[in-house]
């Protein structure tokens, strides 16, 4: 099911260029309606096509003012229930609340890593570029046209 925003809750990030689940979602599916000409509601975030919406939950788990919201299958929650994390430094805290009024809790921890400090070829052997010719190396030799060293990205 795909996520919707909560009007009352959303604030637009406080009018900045870009929200945060504009920024954060893999598919590029959240906009922000600044003069409310699209959606009716000025400085509200939507999703502009809720059925291309991949069910990640990036949006939903990084809203500041939890204004996102996704529906769940019956089989993972029971219909008329509602989930909705809270993301801390260390850990998200979901909060299933059922149709009854009943309500549970559930905390995980995270890994938060500082952005940009992942080292993604770190440990891995240099690259041998004389090895492509090598037989049992797949290459693409006579397909592809160009200088060959575009083919790795070097550091």
């Amino acid at each position: 099911m795909p996520t919707f925003v909560r009007t009352e809750k959303c604030d637009g990030c406080k009018g900045q260029d870009k929200t945060a689940c504009m920024y954060i979602c893999p598919h590029d599916l959240m906009k922000l309606d600044k003069d409310g000409s699209e959606t009716g509601h000025a400085m509200k975030a939507f999703n502009q096509e809720p059925e291309q919406c991949w069910e990640c939950y990036s949006c939903v788990k990084i809203c500041p003012q939890q204004a996102i919201e996704c529906r769940h299958y019956a089989d993972i929650v029971p219909l008329g229930a509602s989930v909705q994390p809270l993301r801390g430094s260390d850990s998200i805290m979901w909060t299933i609340k059922f149709r009854n009024g009943n309500m549970k809790r559930f905390k995980f921890p995270i890994r938060t890593t500082p952005e940009g400090s992942i080292e993604p070829y770190a440990g891995k052997p240099a690259v041998d570029m004389a090895s492509l010719d090598k037989p049992g190396v797949f290459t693409m030799t006579g397909k592809l046209k160009g200088d060959r060293s575009q083919l790795i990205c070097l550091k």
